[in-house]
């Protein structure tokens, strides 16, 4: 499937799961804006990418729990494209394991304030573009959520885990909200995948020593993963809303 035309948004864009839709999308032919916060660099690499692909991409420095950020984002969007057909919430934190009673406040806050409140600022933005209600044309929200809101992660990341189970609920009650006014509202939910957020919370052999746990014997790749957001994102998935899939490999 090769689009034409259309411009989808993904935050946190510059490395794992967010640089490998970006580039699985300028592949498939989507226009791209890109959202980092510290690693320019890096974007600038997956931007190149994307053109390289003969694709037009741009990346913003944004903090997706900054309103007058994300705000800035879409004001982007709106001069560079003019329109904006898909949203991928893919930005997040993830902290060092720890058990819940070893948390700080300013832990709890930073996780939901950019895992929970920066997606919500980011839909709220989509919508208002999108929805026909508005004077849109339509289109697409994917939640990057994780396997972590069913699964709870115990003993590791409860905070990050609680946090994505409120993108679940968002997912499912922003897509009843929405789906008259022509938008389609879904989520993902990775399990172990190959990405550096493992070494970032202090354990960089996690998913060779998780896979065990794993149905399918392995980790997954963000390419997988990319690969079934940019199925939600997309035509053919016009029948679709409210839904989750799990890339987990059966876990």
């Amino acid at each position: 499937m090769t689009t034409t035309d259309r411009v989808m948004l993904i935050t946190g864009a510059s490395r794992g799961i967010g640089a490998a839709t970006a580039v699985v999308a300028a592949l498939k032919g989507w226009d791209l804006v890109l959202t980092y916060r510290d690693r320019a660099a890096e974007a600038a690499a997956v931007v190149s990418i994307c053109e390289s692909a003969g694709r037009r991409a741009l990346a913003v420095q944004a903090d997706v729990a900054s309103e007058p950020d994300v705000l800035t984002v879409f004001d982007t969007v709106d001069a560079q494209f003019g329109r904006l057909d898909s949203l991928v919430n893919n930005a997040g934190v993830l902290g060092l394991k720890a058990r819940l009673e070893d948390f700080t406040v300013q832990r709890i806050q930073q996780t939901l304030a950019v895992n929970v409140t920066g997606s919500f600022l980011c839909a709220r933005e989509a919508v208002k573009r999108m929805s026909t209600a508005h004077g849109g044309i339509g289109g697409s929200i994917v939640n990057v959520s994780s396997a972590a809101s069913r699964l709870g992660s115990a003993n590791e990341f409860v905070d990050y885990a609680a946090s994505k189970g409120a993108i679940d609920s968002m997912t499912i009650g922003l897509a009843n909200e929405v789906a008259r006014d022509g938008i389609r509202v879904n989520a993902v939910r990775p399990g172990l995948i190959q990405t550096e957020i493992h070494a970032n919370s202090g354990q960089p052999d996690r998913v060779e020593r998780l896979a065990v746990n794993v149905p399918m014997g392995r980790g997954g790749t963000a390419k997988e993963v990319a690969e079934a957001i940019l199925w939600l994102a997309s035509d053919e998935s016009s029948y679709v809303t409210g839904t989750f899939v799990d890339v987990t490999g059966g876990r």
